[in-house]
């Protein structure tokens, strides 16, 4: 029997419209545009305006993809969502998605992993693809970080922006689809980048509001060493494992957090920057939606066969790298 594989058949992105420029975020905390452009790399970051979460770039998204593949709801088997910004607590930001996109036949749940949630989302549908028994099934990574963003805080308002985008899981027998991937946690990492308040250790009170601990904290000259050391050493692995070479590997799709982070990783494994995915300078830290954001924007670049390595590191500590082979050549869906 040939082995089956899981492919990613489509994607889209949704961006809100509201720009927030480094010049704007220079009249709310100490900064400028040059300091934030030297240490982080970012120009500006997308904001979601009003009482909207992260389902509503979700089901933006979704139903671009649905349109884009020519896919009917009822085809969906299964849809997963990436994020740490959920509409709530429960129910499942997977359910409302569904539900706003007319997704009736299928089911589907929440994972959190911070920055590589979308990675272990991915992960975790391409098993059910692989299993037989799923043929159509959706992964999103959404995530509206502003609406944990402490913006009286100079070290972490620059930081992040907000977007969505999702992927099409399709099994195959070709030689493309998701062929490996190498993830990891450490949990010790959990007291450098977290949320102080809001689970069940500390549920919001009056005092977690006024002491600002439903925001994004961390310590970023830790979360930056790791986060250099561990993206960059399980991209390696990876392209050691399967003996990629600069020149056979395609492209390299990092998460977006930092432009040094970036540049290291790429340098570890020999890659010119043009094999490189990188918009951080034009939508910050989209935490899960940033991978499959690059994918969106760089699809028409992509061609049936390319090598690609995914990479993330995120909280938690969570870290990985996915390989796979595109499916399709993406000028063909535009």
């Amino acid at each position: 029997m040939e082995k089956l594989r899981a492919a990613i058949t489509g994607v889209h992105a949704w961006v809100p419209d509201y720009r927030l420029t480094n010049d704007e975020l220079a009249t709310m905390v100490d900064t400028t545009d040059e300091w934030i452009m030297q240490r982080i790399g970012i120009k500006e970051r997308r904001i979601l305006k009003g009482e909207r979460g992260s389902s509503y770039m979700g089901a933006k998204a979704v139903r671009g993809l649905l349109e884009k593949t020519g896919t009917s709801p009822d085809e969906v088997d299964l849809i997963l969502v990436s994020t740490i910004t959920p509409d709530r607590i429960f129910p499942a930001t997977s359910n409302i998605i569904a539900d706003k996109v007319g997704i009736k036949h299928a089911w589907g749940f929440d994972i959190n992993a911070a920055c590589s949630g979308f990675l272990f989302t991915l992960q975790t549908a391409v098993e059910y693809v692989e299993s037989g028994r799923y043929k159509k099934v959706i992964v999103v990574g959404a995530d509206k970080m502003s609406s944990i963003t402490d913006y009286t805080d100079r070290t972490t308002c620059p930081l992040f922006g907000d977007a969505a985008a999702a992927v099409l899981l399709e099994p195959t027998t070709e030689d493309v689809g998701i062929i490996d991937h190498i993830h990891h946690v450490d949990g010790s990492g959990r007291k450098y980048l977290y949320m102080k308040a809001g689970g069940s250790v500390r549920p919001p009170s009056i005092e977690t509001v006024t002491n600002k601990e439903h925001f994004v904290y961390q310590e970023g000259k830790v979360v930056f060493k790791f986060a250099v050391s561990r993206m960059a050493d399980v991209s390696v692995e990876m392209m050691e494992k399967y003996n990629l070479t600069p020149e056979t590997l395609n492209w390299l799709v990092p998460h977006q957090a930092n432009m040094r982070i970036i540049e290291a990783t790429a340098k570890r494994m020999g890659l010119p920057k043009e094999k490189v995915m990188i918009n951080i300078q034009r939508y910050g830290n989209t935490t899960s939606a940033t991978i499959p954001l690059c994918l969106y924007e760089w699809e028409d670049q992509l061609k049936k066969g390319d090598n690609i390595i995914l990479a993330a590191f995120g909280g938690g500590f969570t870290w990985g790298a996915i390989y796979l082979k595109w499916a399709y050549d993406g000028a063909k869906k535009q």
